[in-house]
């Protein structure tokens, strides 16, 4: 028996290509953009039990996504500065990540001609990398902010300072923070009951052992000069 369904004809509309309005900038024009700093894969181990309620007899599909919450680029060393020195390189440093693999799990029960269930689990993980010299494709950045106090000498007696007198000059620099972007995830894994069940047995747990090799970019908004070409 057919099944029809409401439905209509579209009316084609008229296009056309748009010339868009370009003010010719400078011969070298200066942008603030996003940069890639590094480009890194990196590979997270997770173990996990995961409750089935109902009980499964049967696994039969698994999907999965990685969440990241947390990606934090702390430096531990620096080249000369630059800038009026006033500006440090970031030459290594510590990539932190945190977040969850989210596992969307389909399987059967051993009721007959029951319909399929469905278990949302996530899976938490979180660890560090290091960044060395030839992970960097661009060097971060970070500019110093600095704090002076001078001190004075009493001027009623030479041979003590004043505890009432101070100087003091500080400068902040306010930095773009290094950020993440996600690339890609593989995933290789073997998911199965920590107690072996035979045919048309139900198992509650699902053991997992997974690992992932994740991708991601590492990212600074920067200042660069770029050659205008064509204009």
């Amino acid at each position: 028996m057919p099944c029809p369904v409401e439905a209509k004809s579209l009316t084609p509309l008229s296009n056309e290509r748009a010339k868009p309005c370009i003010i010719p900038p400078p011969a070298t024009p200066i942008l603030k953009v996003p940069v890639v700093l590094a480009e890194t894969t990196i590979q997270i181990v997770v173990e996990a039990d995961i409750p089935l309620n109902p009980p499964a007899s049967e696994i039969k599909r698994v999907f999965k996504d990685v969440f990241m919450t947390q990606c934090k680029l702390v430096p531990v060393h620096f080249e000369e500065e630059s800038c009026d020195d006033t500006v440090r390189t970031v030459t290594r440093a510590k990539l932190f990540i945190e977040g969850y693999i989210r596992k969307d799990i389909e399987y059967a029960t051993t009721n007959c001609n029951d319909v399929l269930r469905d278990r949302i689990a996530t899976v938490p993980f979180s660890g560090f990398a290091d960044l060395a010299d030839n992970d960097f494709l661009l060097f971060p950045i970070l500019g110093d902010s600095s704090e002076s106090r001078s001190r004075f000498i009493n001027p009623q007696n030479s041979e003590i300072p004043r505890l009432d007198k101070f100087f003091f000059e500080n400068s902040v620099f306010y930095n773009e923070q290094p950020y993440c972007e996600l690339v890609s995830a593989k995933f290789f894994e073997v998911d199965f009951s920590p107690c072996p069940t035979d045919v048309d047995e139900s198992f509650s747990i699902l053991r997992e052992k997974i690992v992932v090799d994740l991708t991601l970019k590492v990212l600074q908004i920067r200042q660069v000069r770029v050659t205008a070409l064509g204009l």
